[in-house]
């Protein structure tokens, strides 16, 4: 093989680590093919006289990339939280109305983004500030040590360390309920989610109280809904309608306690605040309102 052919190789063998990184600071397979691209197209200009060292070199050059890309998306704000849902995307057993973007373009992609990321932890990184998110990612993800991340986000390996610490806690989050109450909320919300995701009406009659009530914010719903609904049987009957959506949502911590983000993309569009009682779905509340969504606390549940 002649110098090219070599380059090229090379270049391949790293293609799916770089892809990976990529996908985890941009949330978008789309974005993450065009940053690992682009890295490419430098390589080439380059050439394999001006890198030391590829593996790192090439990281570098992708996590800069990703790093514009975040740093350009924070200034448009092109899809704050609380978008319109994608079309036909309603809530869990609330029915919410029609919005004007795509419910993923290429389901393939996006569940092969989310089975490698997680659902919640696309959510959680997206609210991170970039270098937070970029840090973050390459050092809890790629254990990239912070003196190659330093020049990355322009700050000194202590203060990257800082960034990541910070994203690290964010992420985390802190639980507002004892360990024995955290993983029995949980244990109720997972199996609410379930039910939903099946359209399990006997399923979600067992998990929801006799009493229960779904309030909503305006914006999670149709034209004509009511606002609240009571009573297990009218929520379980909602949930079997709509609950086909449920594939878009993923437990999480909000603010606190366990309950719902509905993302489709890793993009958060509503999120459900439950309240548990005795063992059962005692309440719960759609939250799509973009102000509340981004006042919300959301972390990732620990394994």
């Amino acid at each position: 093989m002649d110098r090219d052919e070599v380059l090229a190789a090379r270049f391949e063998a790293e293609r799916g680590r770089l892809r990976a990184v990529a996908q985890r600071m941009l949330g978008s397979t789309g974005e993450a093919e065009e940053a690992v691209q682009e890295a490419w197209l430098r390589l080439d200009r380059a050439g394999p006289d001006e890198v030391d060292n590829l593996p790192g070199w090439l990281t570098t050059v992708v996590s800069r990339i990703c790093l514009d890309v975040l740093r350009a998306r924070a200034v448009r704000r092109e899809e704050p939280a609380g978008d319109a849902l994608p079309d036909g995307l309603p809530a869990l057993a609330a029915g919410a109305g029609a919005g004007a973007g795509a419910e993923g373009a290429d389901p393939e992609r996006e569940a092969l983004l989310v089975d490698s990321v997680g659902r919640a932890l696309l959510v959680v990184l997206d609210r991170l500030g970039p270098a937070e998110r970029v840090a973050f990612v390459l050092h809890d993800g790629f254990a990239v040590p912070f003196e190659q991340i330093a020049p990355i986000v322009g700050r000194s390996p202590v203060a990257a360390k800082k960034l990541a610490s910070r994203a690290r806690q964010r992420v985390r989050g802190a639980a507002a309920l004892p360990p024995e109450r955290l993983a029995g909320h949980r244990r109720v919300v997972e199996t609410f989610l379930s039910a939903a995701r099946g359209g399990d009406l006997a399923a979600l009659l067992a998990v929801l109280a006799p009493d229960v009530v779904r309030r909503a914010d305006p914006a999670a719903l149709p034209a004509g809904r009511s606002l609240v609904a009571r009573g297990a049987e009218t929520v379980a009957r909602e949930t079997t309608v709509f609950g086909r959506r449920a594939r878009f949502g993923a437990v999480a911590l909000v603010d606190g306690v366990p309950g719902i983000v509905i993302a489709p993309g890793g993009r958060l569009r509503l999120v459900l605040r439950v309240a548990v009682a005795d063992g059962l779905v005692a309440g719960y509340e759609v939250v799509a309102d973009p102000a509340r969504l981004a006042a919300l606390e959301l972390a990732v549940l620990p394994e």
